[in-house]
């Protein structure tokens, strides 16, 4: 069931980017050599390897019970606590793939992600969101998806097992296979062993293909690139299915046997407790979270000094934010270029001087061959962009599962796979400059969204900012900033105009619409949703057009 071909596989492994063990054996390693050893830490309490370890496969035993066939799908919903880590090591023991859904994911999303798989049974706790799983699954069945069982999970392993393939759902005894038809069924490094859905910001997710040897060879060079060695303590605030959560607290720390602080559901003040308490020592987040420590005046009083590395990306990173979180820490910012589907086109070292961690997202990543194309498609790489990054290597997922429409907008013709972004590449340190979603067209004048934000974000009252595009019948489109304010501030478009004058900002940054709201929505994997901020976006302007029609 490899996804990678032969010959590839032998070079990767040849040149060291690959191995040969997958990460359920790495696991099994770990928790046979250091067994009492924390590997999972949450507010609640803490898990040992070998905890995880017989969890893991005390759930690959049953699924294999269930006769559920190799390569069969079964979808994964769990908090971020060692649970959900647990259930992506059984499936691949079990030789079935998972389907990795975000705790926070709606009942749209799990529809589409079990229709789009035909994922035969769904792996939770017995409540999700609030309510019963059961409901979940039995709304899930009425719309006519394959779901056969639920498995329904506790902190010691399989708590229950559920039928539900008829009309009437069957409470059955859960059975458990011998080890050694487990092993016989097991993944290997280079099999598909899951899909994970994009943490897209509009529409039904895709679903992206997974393999261990990727997100391996991508912790490796996030440990070359931070200086890791095995008595870090990691803060994984990205759920596990997602790309980012994957590596930060699934493979990377199992790798260096260092144990993971992870959140239940993110809240910031629980992730600064944590990070003192624990003495975190690797913190990885996307820059929205860390721009909220930054704002939050417990952080102020904590001592964050344990912290060495911080590990941010998924969205623009905000330099001056950047600068503060060292400044305030003393941890080194680092950070890839890259996503779900690509891995990473570049990346950010310790011993990078501060305008390059700060300014730049790194130097490029030879065996990626990162070319730079224009809108029409040509090679822009000689002149060194503006140009859409593609990219081919260790790293890259193998496309969308079951998504040519998808998949031909992922890859060139000629196979390098493409990232929804514009960068520019000097001296071989490529620096994003905004994506082909996320530009503005004001009066045939391009403005980057990022940096608008960025510049808006400076203002002391603002506690974050998205910017999206709004309809205008004469320029096309216009700038509106949607903002959360800091606690007992507010703010006005003069206020702001004013602020942005003050910094000599460039006119055609200045937003031209301003919508102040409680909070922001955020995407499940943590990002500010665009979507959602468009759609309030464009509702507060209706009402402001209305308004000022009526007499």
């Amino acid at each position: 069931m490899s996804l990678i071909d032969p010959e590839a596989v032998g070079r990767y492994v040849e040149s060291g980017w690959w191995g040969t063990e997958p990460l359920h054996r790495l696991v099994r390693e770990r928790a046979a050599r250091t067994p009492g050893a924390d590997a999972y830490i949450t507010p609640e309490g803490r898990t040992s390897w070998a905890t995880y370890d017989s969890v893991a496969e005390d759930l690959a035993r049953a699924l294999v019970a269930l006769d559920i066939q190799v390569g069969d799908r079964v979808a994964v919903q769990l908090p971020d606590t060692f649970l959900v880590h647990a259930a992506l090591v059984a499936t691949a023991r079990a030789g079935v793939v998972a389907v990795g859904i975000g705790a926070r994911a709606g009942d749209r999303e799990i529809a589409h992600l079990v229709r789009k798989t035909g994922a035969r049974a769904l792996i939770s706790l017995e409540a999700l969101g609030g309510r019963s799983s059961a409901t979940v699954v039995r709304e899930l069945r009425d719309l006519g998806l394959p779901l056969d069982f639920h498995v329904v999970m506790s902190d010691a392993g399989v708590e229950r097992i559920v039928d539900v393939s008829g009309r009437v759902p069957v409470s059955i005894t859960p059975g458990r296979a011998d080890s050694d038809a487990v092993e016989r069924r097991s993944f290997g490094p280079n099999d598909l062993s899951m899909l994970n859905s994009t943490s897209g910001t509009t529409g039904l997710p895709k679903c992206v293909t997974q393999f261990d040897n990727r997100w391996i060879a991508f912790s490796r060079l996030a440990i070359d690139a931070g200086r890791l060695s095995d008595d870090e303590v990691f803060f994984g605030a990205v759920p596990a299915p997602f790309g980012f959560g994957l590596w930060t607290s699934h493979y990377a720390p199992t790798m260096l046997g260092a144990p993971t602080v992870v959140l239940p559901k993110f809240d910031v003040e629980s992730m600064i407790r944590m990070i003192e308490q624990e003495r975190v020592t690797v913190l990885c987040c996307v820059s929205t979270q860390f721009r909220m420590l930054l704002n939050s005046p417990l952080a102020a009083e904590a001592d964050l000094s344990s912290l060495r590395v911080m590990f941010t990306g998924g969205e623009a990173v905000p330099a001056d934010r950047a600068a503060e979180f060292e400044d305030r820490t003393g941890a080194k910012v680092l950070q890839f270029f890259g996503s779900n589907e690509s891995g990473a086109f570049s990346v950010t070292r310790v011993e990078d001087s501060v305008a390059k961690r700060l300014n730049t997202s790194g130097q490029l990543i030879p065996e990626m061959e990162v070319r730079l194309f224009d809108e029409d498609g040509r090679d822009v790489t000689a002149s060194g962009g503006p140009g859409q990054p593609g990219g081919r290597g260790p790293l890259t997922c193998a496309g969308y599962y079951d998504d040519a429409a998808a998949n031909a907008e992922l890859f060139t013709e000629d196979g390098w796979m493409l990232m929804g972004d514009l960068v520019t590449v000097e001296d071989d340190y490529l620096t994003p400059v905004g994506r082909t979603s996320d530009i503005i067209i004001r009066g045939g004048k391009n403005i980057s969204a990022p940096q608008v934000e960025q510049e808006v974000e400076t203002h002391p009252a603002v506690d974050l900012a998205g910017v999206v595009a709004v309809p205008d019948p004469v320029f096309g489109e216009r700038v509106c900033a949607v903002v959360s304010l800091r606690p007992g501030r507010e703010l006005t478009m003069a206020d702001l105009v004013e602020h942005l004058s003050a910094r000599g900002v460039s006119k055609e940054l200045f937003p031209e619409h301003l919508v102040v709201a409680a909070e922001l929505p955020r995407s499940s994997g943590g990002k500010l949703a665009k979507g959602e901020i468009r759609a309030m976006a464009l509702e507060s302007v209706v009402v402001a057009t209305v308004r000022a029609s009526v007499p």
